[in-house]
């Protein structure tokens, strides 16, 4: 049963929440402030999915998504955002959030938006063995790791199902669109500006100059091609 942290200061939201949840089959962690979640993650480093409010007592969801990604690249992390503040959905997804969900939110989109992190970035599924090589880039499938000039590069589990699309399908322009049924899958419902920030938040990890990038270059008004 796979296991799925909430943090959420309400007491009533985060009920709603962990009900919804524990009806659709997973185990649930709960948490009201950012130290409480932190210690659960480190009490229990086999949860799959994290739920992060933003506004908390103690520190904010973007602190708690930083230290969480400082230590763990493979757990999927979903912001809970207000509606009308599009500046925090953008803030989550570069401090290393892999989705949002902008309150308020029915339990189905909630728990398909988890479903999805689980399915599509290789939580649930374990890829078969092979290398991928681009340039000074090696990308092992099997242990979903990246190197650059044999450097070891930290990637989010989206940041790196894009890399490999990306490196499969060299000097291919790919639009936002497929990029998004590729990464998210085909049943994901949500802008493309997912798709640009993880861009820029990738570019920013292997790149030596993100602002004039050399192998995530941008097709405009259509979308992006990986080569040199």
């Amino acid at each position: 049963m796979r296991k799925v942290l909430v943090l959420e200061d309400e007491a009533s939201i985060r009920g709603f929440v962990v009900i919804n949840l524990k009806r659709a089959g997973y185990q649930v962690l709960e948490a009201e402030t950012g130290e409480q979640a932190l210690q659960v993650l480190a009490d229990n480093p086999d949860v799959s999915v994290a739920l992060l409010d933003i506004m908390l007592p103690d520190m904010d969801g973007f602190e708690v998504c930083r230290r969480i990604r400082s230590k763990n690249s493979s757990i999927g992390i979903i912001m809970l955002t207000a509606r009308s503040q599009e500046v925090d959905k953008v803030t989550g997804l570069m401090t290393g959030a892999d989705d949002y969900v902008t309150k308020p939110f029915s339990p189905t989109e909630l728990i398909a938006r988890i479903d999805a992190i689980c399915r599509r970035v290789g939580i649930e599924e374990s890829p078969p063995s092979n290398e991928l090589h681009s340039g000074p880039f090696q990308l092992n499938v099997k242990n979903r790791t990246l190197e650059k000039d044999g450097k070891r590069i930290r990637l989010t589990q989206v940041e790196f199902s894009i890399m490999k699309l990306f490196m499969e399908n060299p000097d291919r322009a790919l639009s936002r669109e497929e990029i998004l049924n590729q990464v998210w899958g085909k049943d994901y419902f949500s802008d493309l500006k997912i798709v640009d920030v993880n861009i820029r938040r990738l570019r920013m990890k292997i790149e030596d100059d993100p602002t004039n990038p050399e192998f995530i270059t941008t097709i405009w008004g259509y979308g992006y091609k990986w080569g040199r």
